[in-house]
């Protein structure tokens, strides 16, 4: 791009409005309006270099109509996802299709589709956020670099164009001018004014560090932004939910099967209802009243994780009885007690009857979490389990499914091969239910027995990202202090053909300035300046009271 001569020779990157050495508006000499100092009159790249592909990209998210767009985006998002729970907030033993559709009808069939039930991990989702945080960066580069460049080396000495088109502006004449400068400096310095002097001619300044504030503010939401997508990368965040039966060892979620736990026991504590202190407490609540409930856990660690085929090498590094508030913590894990569900049906007994004899022919107990296929009875008497349904229930096509893998409501479909039926005889079989769906059957399946275990329910969090949304916080709050608390403050005094000629100029609060200006004016023969904006609105006002009155 071609550089753009001023009059003072000085050569100004193409797109300049200000001269980056005397302050003369370029390509704005005859024109009456004020100076736009919002970035100080320097070219920005998004408005000078407009032909490549990298161009066209740095110009699109250096918008900020663009990163308003995006932000509206992600709200909208953000709310949809709102109308029906996320699928880590419901049961943890159902399918999600089945339970949206369920629980909601075609609007949770169509929300699930949609994946609005996952939609923070979601991939266009994270799309959205990352286009936020390249809009933010580039926006803030696109601003920043120059605006730093032309604070750092303004000047003392303005062209008097510059000093005219401020909204701060007058002039005046004085007899004494080198005493009227040393009161005014001497006036400004109270004020903590920052003076600089070049020729005869003098710039104050201060608070000029507001002007980073919404830098600042960009840069904490970059963090912040950082550490939610820092979520998605493993071994940053784990938030999952671990079921383990009394007895039972599994796996802790997120540990790449490095780590195991068992639960050797879990207990419930209630209120005693002989106690006078709680009885009325527990006569409202109309039932048994939890005190405390815990698990007696024991953490493993796998010495052959990685070791590729080997079997479990499980060494006992802790026990711990994990209770509400008091997780087991280990290797930036901490195991907390969220939940538990009491006698879960876990072995269902059965034995095989002639139905006419009462004769009953061996027993078979089958595992409700890991049935066998096929029960072998002895001498020619065998039972084949054809269908199982954990959580049994009919579904909008009358046929028989299950809501989920676990137990609540076990239903089978036995094939049962005896010496009298070779071909097999079905039963379909659950609580309570003992049905012949293909006939009058010579044998049935009679209920013999159940176990049942205590479950616990415990919630395993890792956030290494953490710190990445507190430090965004604490920066973002830092920058929003800063741009709102303080301003960019400066005054210009030159002398110009025998007359004082002085300018202001704030990113905010004019009223705070023109007070300023005029308690270091003060006791001096140097006329305070007029806001022009106001003049101007006093001139538009008298002019329509002149044709009112005409």
């Amino acid at each position: 791009m071609s550089k753009q001569t001023c009059e003072c020779g000085h050569h100004n990157r193409f797109g300049t409005v200000i001269c980056e050495h005397c302050g003369n508006p370029i390509g704005q000499e005859g024109e009456s309006k004020l100076l736009n100092m919002r970035y100080e009159g320097v070219a920005r790249r998004s408005q000078t270099y407009t032909t490549t592909l990298i161009d066209k990209i740095w110009m699109f998210f250096s918008s900020v109509k663009v990163g308003i767009w995006i932000i509206v985006l992600l709200l909208v998002a953000s709310s949809l996802g709102t109308i029906f729970p996320q699928e880590m907030y419901i049961p943890r033993t159902v399918s999600p299709a089945q339970y949206y559709k369920d629980e909601y009808g075609v609007l949770g069939q169509l929300y699930y589709q949609l994946g609005f039930h996952n939609l923070y991990g979601s991939w266009w989702y994270m799309l959205l956020i990352a286009s936020l945080g390249i809009s933010l960066i580039i926006a803030s580069l696109d601003r920043v670099v120059p605006l730093y460049r032309a604070l750092k080396a303004q000047r003392v000495t303005r062209h008097p164009n510059f000093l005219k088109k401020q909204r701060i502006f007058g002039k005046s004449k004085v007899e004494d001018e080198e005493q009227a400068f040393s009161v005014i400096k001497k006036r400004l310095e109270e004020k903590n004014y920052n003076l600089s002097e070049e020729n005869g001619n003098l710039a104050a300044e201060k608070g000029r560090f507001a002007r980073w504030g919404p830098y600042i503010n960009h840069v904490g939401l970059i963090i912040f932004l950082l550490g939610c997508m820092l979520r998605y990368f493993p071994g940053m965040y784990v938030d999952a939910s671990l079921w383990l039966r009394e007895g039972e060892t599994a796996v802790i979620p997120g540990t790449n099967a490095e780590y195991y736990l068992e639960n050797e026991r879990f207990m419930v504590e209630l209120y005693d209802e002989s106690d006078e202190k709680f009885s009325e407490a527990i006569q409202r609540s109309g039932g048994l009243v939890v005190k405390t409930y815990q698990t007696d856990a024991v953490l493993y660690k796998n010495e052959n994780v990685n070791v590729v085929g080997e079997e479990l090498d499980l060494t006992e590094v802790e026990r711990h009885e994990i209770r509400v508030n008091e997780p087991l913590k280990f290797e930036g894990f901490a195991l907390y007690q969220v939940d538990y569900k009491l006698n879960e049906l876990n072995v269902m007994s059965f034995t095989l009857e002639h139905k006419d004899t009462g004769e009953q022919i061996g027993r078979m107990d089958i595992d409700l979490y890991d049935p066998e296929p096929v029960y072998d009875l002895g001498d020619g008497y065998q039972v084949e389990i054809r269908e199982y349904f954990q959580d049994f229930y009919m579904n909008d096509q009358n046929q028989p499914s299950t809501r989920s893998k676990v137990p609540n409501n076990p239903v089978f479909i036995f094939n049962m091969i005896t010496p009298d039926t070779p071909d097999g005889e079905v039963s379909f079989v659950g609580i309570r239910t003992n049905l012949e769906p293909l006939g009058e059957n010579e044998y049935k399946m009679t209920f013999v027995d159940v176990e049942t275990k205590h479950v616990t329910g415990l919630t395993v969090r890792k956030d290494y990202t953490l710190p990445f949304l507190i430090a965004g916080g604490v920066v973002f709050m830092f920058g929003l202090i800063q741009g709102s608390y303080w301003a960019h403050r400066r005054i210009w005094i030159q002398r110009i053909d025998g007359e004082i000629w002085v300018a202001g100029h704030t990113n905010k609060n004019y009223l705070a300035l023109r007070k300023d200006i005029d308690y270091a004016f003060e006791g001096t023969n140097v006329e305070a300046p007029v806001d022009q904006i106001d003049e101007e609105e006093k001139n538009l006002e008298k002019g329509k009271k002149e044709e009112q009155g005409g």
